[in-house]
């Protein structure tokens, strides 16, 4: 015989637990967000309480927000890290517009508003990468500067303390209060908001024709051209939606913090990204999910804004968000080097 094909041993699992648990990025990450609570709650037990909680939740929002439109840009192949530079652009942009109108109407508008600069911002981006062909990486780090740079020499370096009422308002909405060590705390609504964004998502992404051409494009670009896919149409959409949302995130941060910086969310883009990518997110594009997506912010949320809690310097943060994009990169590369084995397992003779 020229050739026998053999597996292992047996058929038995050639499956370890180690195997099944990484590919199973939700539940993974749902074992280290629980295992993370219970060090953390061990380490004060305050963590455990409604203010805490509330605030983790509240700390989800922004970065929740733009997890999800840079999940869209990832699963087409793409990358975006210029949605700190969308979002505080639009932040900026709405606050001092409805300031220099006197605008006294619902906030719903400067919702519109804010998700309208960014789109036209992610529409840049679009059809650079899409009809121009350039690389997304280059194309987004040239605009993160570019929105910023221009923001800051065309606009302005004034922090507006004083937001319009709509604003000031939506600050204070709140889904419910409840009283946390001898003091009123309340559940804003935009963690309410986040989370119908996300449920949004996920049923645009596996029940509507847009989401499963935004898989197909990662997964093989040729054959979703074969297909008839407007590959062109679809990546832009992404990268619109992408910073509608970072649009969005950068108004709720100013009303809910009740101030404007031009110069915030410096580096939050890598935070960002950690997130989807810690989620499962391929950054080749064609896997991710809106449910892994959501762990990912929630353990670095958590991460993020319990380390001062337990005594942990907060400049550690930077460290954490490092350690753990590389590891959202290495446990798919782990568990697509087993498949690769798996299947190459044929003894020549």
């Amino acid at each position: 015989m020229s050739s026998v094909a053999e597996t292992q041993a047996t058929q038995s699992p050639d499956r370890s637990w180690l195997a099944t648990l990484l590919a199973k990025r939700e539940l993974l990450l749902g074992i280290v967000i629980v295992v993370t609570c219970i060090v953390f709650a061990l380490g004060n037990p305050t963590f455990l309480s409604a203010a805490h909680l509330f605030g983790v939740g509240r700390s989800a929002v922004v970065v929740g927000i733009m997890a999800l439109g840079v999940l869209l840009v990832l699963l087409t192949g793409g990358i975006d890290v210029s949605v700190s530079a969308i979002a505080v652009s639009s932040m900026y942009l709405t606050t001092v517009t409805l300031q220099v109108i006197d605008f006294q109407g619902t906030f719903l508008v400067a919702i519109a508003l804010a998700v309208l600069i960014g789109a036209i911002l992610g529409l840049i981006n679009g059809v650079l990468v899409a009809w121009l062909k350039l690389p997304s990486m280059i194309v987004t780090i040239g605009t993160l500067t570019l929105y910023r740079g221009g923001l800051l020499a065309f606009v302005g370096t004034e922090r507006i303390r004083s937001l319009p009422a709509q604003m000031s308002d939506f600050a204070r909405t709140q889904l419910f209060t409840t009283q946390s060590a001898g003091r009123t705390v309340s559940l804003h609504a935009s963690v309410l908001i986040l989370i119908v964004l996300a449920i949004v998502l996920a049923f645009l992404l596996h029940r509507l024709w847009w989401g499963r051409y935004i898989y197909a494009i990662g997964d093989d670009e040729e054959a979703a051209k074969r297909m008839g896919v407007k590959v062109n149409l679809i990546r832009t959409s992404a990268f619109i939606v992408s910073g509608a949302t970072a649009g969005l995130a950068g108004l709720f941060y100013a009303a809910m913090n009740r101030a404007a910086d031009p110069s915030t969310f410096t580096g939050l883009e890598m935070t960002v990204l950690a997130a989807v990518v810690l989620g499962g997110a391929a950054v080749t594009g064609g896997r991710g999910s809106v449910l892994g997506t959501m762990l990912g912010v929630l353990l670095i949320t958590v991460v993020g804004s319990s380390l001062v809690l337990v005594g942990i310097p907060a400049a550690w943060q930077d460290l954490f968000i490092g350690a753990f994009l590389l590891f959202g990169v290495c446990v798919p590369a782990i568990r697509d080097r087993r498949v690769e084995r798996r299947r190459g397992m044929v003894v020549t003779e």
